[in-house]
């Protein structure tokens, strides 16, 4: 890791352990399609625990809706991908709300195992009041979820860089490059786009991370 990323991600896990609740602290780490957000994510807890803070890591991929529904508008639909990909209540019962305000502290990682197309028992967890969530996923500045997040990081890298990380990683899921490309050119890319334009993420976010070049983020903070 550059000295550069290493700052960034010690920058920003100061930022998150300042956030005063009374409450578990619920970060989500939002970006486009292979912005780096995971990595982001899973580069942070370490940071975050040094703290003295206790974290806990999900994601969205344990919030899929069924595929028969995440694709009921057609395969390739922008609007479907934006609108219909995630089960948002599901989320906010299970995870965000027993974290929030008043809430039981008792929680679940994920409801449904989108490669089995069949919903999960994951455990029920309990959280430490002065704990961490790091969730990473797309959509999560959206107004539906706005008011669940404590802190909230979007990851910003250009959609010409997005798609060449998604040919190297998705290449062997979608069978070939072209047909990666082919899908973010049909529904990726524009489902982010309408994203952009209704909910603009990144005006929401209490820090920014421009992550073009991973190895030299450049972090922009609001708080």
């Amino acid at each position: 890791m550059t000295p550069e990323r290493e700052a960034c991600l010690l920058r920003l896990a100061g930022l998150i352990v300042a956030v005063e609740r009374p409450h578990p602290i619920r970060v989500a780490i939002d970006g486009p399609d292979a912005a780096g957000k995971t990595t982001l994510a899973d580069e942070l807890a370490p940071h975050v625990a040094a703290f003295g803070r206790h974290v806990m890591r999900a994601s969205i991929d344990g919030f899929h809706r069924p595929r028969a529904q995440r694709i009921a508008r057609g395969a390739d639909s922008a609007e479907g991908y934006f609108a219909d990909a995630f089960d948002y209540a599901g989320l906010t019962e299970t995870l965000l709300e027993p974290l929030g305000p008043g809430g039981s502290r008792r929680f679940r990682r994920g409801i449904f195992d989108y490669r089995t197309d069949a919903p999960v028992k994951a455990p029920a967890e309990t959280a430490a009041p002065d704990s961490v969530l790091l969730f990473d996923g797309v959509f999560l500045l959206r107004r539906e979820l706005a008011s669940m997040w404590d802190f909230g990081v979007f990851v910003d890298v250009p959609f010409a860089e997005t798609q060449r990380r998604a040919v190297t990683r998705d290449a062997a899921l979608f069978g070939s490059a072209d047909e990666v490309l082919r899908r973010y050119a049909a529904r990726y890319v524009p489902g982010q786009r309408l994203y952009f334009e209704r909910d603009n993420p990144r005006s929401r976010a209490d820090a920014v991370m421009e992550n073009e070049d991973p190895e030299r983020p450049r972090l922009i903070t609001r708080r």
